[in-house]
């Protein structure tokens, strides 16, 4: 099938990961996914949850939102992040960034990770944690540098894609206009190890096979692999 930008069914849209565009931030990463775009910063404090004082580790949680003209109509602002999809995909991403650190190494210190869409065209849940990794560990080389922390945390890198299936073919990272019409929609989280980290199915219109899904799987894996470089590389400070 032509897909709607004419990319080849296993292909990223353009990728840019901008480092370090916040001043104030210990760690920000502007992530662009196509027209997709999601401000992500880090913050560093010295204390934990009360239900890990303690404990000796530390924590790293996030929170997800949409700027109301992120979207074709404004939407109204979210005030107290407590709508259902706002904390569903927060969680996510908290979850898919603590995955890949050992708390234990953050002792006492809390990193929460803001994820701020500022433009949504498909896939801001997989580009949140993709740019909130970039984010997250660029607060940890601060808390390194300061001398807050003795070793880095960081276990492994992490990044997200979608993938879905339209008019019966499997197709990577859906613009919204793919992931509207998708007759089954995924998003697949994966560390650099190649090791999944969540997974996220729905069959929208009808069930999809096993080998439909091996065949999203191989996929995500394919774009992760390239996500989890231009990570690297703009971490390195070199452009995406």
């Amino acid at each position: 099938m032509q897909r709607h930008d004419s990319r080849t069914p296993d292909q990223l849209r353009p990728v840019q990961i901008t480092t370090q565009f916040n001043r104030y931030a210990e760690g920000s990463a502007l992530v662009e996914f196509g027209h997709t775009k999601v401000a992500c910063n880090a913050s560093v404090e010295t204390n934990v949850p009360k239900w890990l004082q303690g404990q000796d580790r530390g924590w790293v949680t996030a929170e997800y939102g949409m700027l109301p003209r992120s979207t074709h109509e404004r939407m109204r602002r979210d005030k107290t992040q407590s709508s259902g999809r706002t904390q569903e995909i927060s969680r996510l991403v908290a979850r898919s960034l603590r995955s890949c650190v050992d708390l234990t190494k953050l002792k006492d210190i809390q990193i929460t990770i803001d994820c701020d869409v500022l433009q949504a065209d498909g896939g801001t849940r997989t580009a949140a944690i993709t740019g909130g990794f970039v984010a997250l560990a660029q607060a940890v080389e601060y808390l390194m540098q300061k001398k807050q922390i003795k070793e880095n945390p960081i276990i492994n890198t992490v990044a997200a894609i979608s993938v879905g299936i339209v008019e019966d073919n499997p197709l990577l990272d859906l613009c919204y206009q793919e992931d509207s019409n998708a007759e089954t929609d995924c998003n697949f989280v994966i560390n650099d190890q190649g090791g999944l980290v969540e997974i996220q199915g729905t069959a929208e219109e009808k069930a999809f096979s096993r080998e439909q899904f091996n065949q999203m799987l191989d996929l995500a894996i394919g774009g992760c692999e390239t996500l989890h470089g231009l990570q690297k590389l703009a971490l390195r400070g070199g452009t995406t």
